[in-house]
Formats: C-alpha cells, sequence, structure tokens
C-alpha cells in the first residue's frame, strides 16, 4: 500500500488534490469544535458583514457565521455526494455483471440503460427530484438513478472482456458455481474502473447536488449545503460577494480535487499509463 501510495502521488497536482480533499474532510467532519459557531445562529444586526477575526469568511444575509455554515454544509455535501456514489456503483455493478455475464440479459438490460442515459443527466435529476419531492434523501435516490447507467455500462464493457479469459473457462470446467465466478474471479478484476468511475461520480454528485439547490428543486434551504448557501444569496451577492464566493470555492476545490484524483487512480491502474507516471 505505501509503495501504491507513492506511485500515485508522485504527480505534485494529485498529491495536492488529495491534501485539498483532506482538509475539505477534516474542516467538515471537526465543523463544531473548528468555528464554536452554531451555523443557524441569526444575528441580524451584523447581517452581510465583512470577513474579520469575529468571523472568518463574514455573515450572510441573517447574520449567520458563513464559515459555520460551509464546515457544516460540507457535511451534508459530503454525505450526499459519497451516498450517491456508493449507491451508484453497487447498481451499475450488479447491472454490469448481469448484463455481461449472461448473453441472454444482456440486451433488455442495456436497453433500460441507453434510454436513460439519452437524457441530459441534470434534465433526469430534476424530473426525478420533481416526481419523489425535495428532501436530502431524495435527491440522493435521484442521483443514484443517474448515475447508475454509467457504471453499469463501463462494469458489462469490463466484464464482457473478463469472462472470455482463460481462468473463467477453467473455473466453468470444474463446476465452479456462476455466483462464486462472479464474486472471485470476475469482480475483484472489475476494481480498477470501478474505482475510478466512484471517484468521477462522487464530484459530478457534489455539482449535480449544487445545481439542483440552486435551481430550487433539490435539498430544502433549511439544510446548509454548498449548494443551498448559493442559491439563497445570489440575491446579495452584489453587496457582500463573499457570501457566494466562498460556498462556490468550496463546491470548485472540491469537485476539481476529486477530478484529479481520479484521474491519478485511473493512470495508476491503467497498465499503458503506469510507466508514464
Amino acid at each position: 500500500m505505501p509503495l501504491i501510495l507513492r506511485k500515485l502521488f508522485r504527480r505534485r497536482i494529485v498529491l495536492a488534490a488529495a491534501i485539498a480533499l483532506a482538509v475539505v474532510a477534516l474542516i467538515s467532519l471537526f465543523a463544531g469544535p473548528l468555528s464554536g459557531l452554531d451555523p443557524n445562529e441569526t444575528a441580524v444586526s451584523q447581517r452581510l458583514s465583512k470577513p474579520s477575526s469575529a468571523h472568518l469568511l463574514g455573515t450572510d444575509e441573517l447574520g449567520r457565521d458563513l464559515f459555520a455554515r460551509i464546515a457544516f454544509g460540507g457535511r451534508y455535501s459530503l454525505t450526499i455526494a459519497l451516498l450517491t456514489a456508493v449507491g451508484s456503483v453497487a447498481a451499475g455493478t450488479l447491472l454490469g455483471l448481469v448484463a455481461g455475464f449472461f448473453r441472454r440479459l444482456d440486451a433488455p438490460v442495456m436497453r433500460v440503460v441507453d434510454a436513460m442515459m439519452s437524457f441530459p443527466d441534470i434534465l433526469l435529476a430534476i424530473a426525478l427530484v420533481g416526481i419523489l419531492g425535495p428532501s436530502m434523501i431524495n435527491v440522493v435516490l435521484a442521483l443514484v438513478l443517474v448515475y447508475t447507467p454509467r457504471v453499469a455500462r463501463v462494469v458489462r464493457a469490463s466484464t464482457l472482456v473478463v469472462r472470455e479469459l482463460l481462468f473463467v473457462e477453467a473455473a466453468r470446467a470444474v463446476g465452479v458455481s456462476t455466483i462464486r465466478i462472479l464474486w472471485r474471479h470476475i469482480l475483484p478484476n472489475l476494481m480498477s474502473p470501478i474505482l475510478v468511475q466512484a471517484s468521477f461520480i462522487f464530484a459530478y454528485a457534489i455539482l449535480a447536488e449544487a445545481a439542483l439547490s440552486f435551481l430550487g428543486v433539490g435539498v430544502p434551504p433549511e439544510i446548509p449545503t454548498w449548494g443551498t448557501m448559493v442559491a439563497g444569496s445570489q440575491q446579495y451577492a452584489h453587496q457582500a460577494l463573499w457570501i457566494v464566493l466562498f460556498p462556490g470555492l468550496a463546491i470548485i476545490v472540491t469537485a476539481l480535487s476529486l477530478q484529479l484524483l481520479g484521474d491519478g487512480i485511473r493512470d495508476l491502474l491503467d497498465p499503458r499509463l503506469r510507466k508514464s507516471m
């Protein structure tokens, strides 16, 4: 493991992305002790205050400390993204394995996947949240349905290759059960593309949650995600730029770091690209 990490972090940009993600995660995890303030505590007399020693990132339109809200909001935004990535990878891997290994199920499963991928991601997410209703759980469910087809296509393509390899044929010949072949012989050989897809979906989910909240169809406004902060403060941006700037930077830095880390993982796990690292 240390050798793998050294190879992964040999590229400085990947190391910088990992450090940025670690900082964001630690700030979100220890939001209470770091800020020392309630993210929902209002002080109208201090509304739209500039960044100062009392309020590191200033205050919003209701006088709430912006650093505390961004720190606590990171918990919700990262939780939504993590649950989306886990759910999409689990469902997409299952569909991809079924479609790639069982020839009779390949066509019907992939037609459904293709139909879902024919819609733009954000439009499909808006439609699903509109049907399910605005809540944190429903946003996660909608994003899982949106990103599952991406994983399913990648896993199916890899399964079609792995199932024809000699060690899989040998396992079939000696009577190994189908479930065991899928679990012990095929799935471990798919971990590389699955991990890369998981890192990308994590980043996509952060951006998608922010977009849904900005459009008013995502998480309810009382939940301080980064997206709801940007959406609720946009009308005051001309008076106090920081109330939009800092939550926006949190979204950009986290999503970009995840993308860069995903690129690093892909290059490390791809034999054709590994030599160039």
